[in-house]
């Protein structure tokens, strides 16, 4: 379900109320935790936080670099989150931190659904944000980058 949004704002107001509401919350989470430089923006059809081109413009697809995003799909709605899954170590980490918080967690490739807040580990969410500075995260994808030429 990608949205035509141009700006968060309109995203959050096409929401059902209920989602709407579980959405901000998770989003003030996001905000809270997120380090300096990335941006708010609505790209791929949902709230994207990413690495601005003006920092980082050789990318595979010539897109800012996504570190995290927030949508409301059809049937859940969900947290992506690049910089965890990036690292096997750390998507390891998140997963024994999410099962600590006595919930368990529905997670994609790239993301972690859920159906109601009540189900996210909202701290959890908040130090996966808070992992990587900007730099460091370019960096990661740079070298990810490099290893695969």
């Amino acid at each position: 379900m990608q949205s035509k949004a141009n700006t968060v704002q309109e995203y959050l107001n096409q929401l059902p109320e209920d989602r709407k509401n579980q959405i901000e919350q998770v989003r003030k989470v996001v905000l809270d935790h997120l380090p300096k430089g990335y941006e708010e923006v609505m790209n791929w059809g949902m709230i994207c936080y990413e690495v601005p081109l003006s920092i980082c413009p050789d990318t595979y697809n010539k897109k800012p670099l996504m570190y995290a995003a927030l949508a409301s799909q059809k049937n859940h709605m969900a947290v992506y989150l690049s910089g965890i899954y990036a690292n096997e170590e750390l998507k390891d980490q998140f997963t024994k931190d999410y099962l600590a918080s006595g919930k368990k967690p529905d997670m994609g490739k790239s993301c972690v659904r859920f159906r109601k807040i009540e189900n996210l580990p909202l701290d959890v969410i908040g130090k996966a944000i808070a992992q990587f500075e900007l730099p460091e995260f370019v960096e990661m994808y740079q070298n990810a980058r490099n290893n695969k030429k």
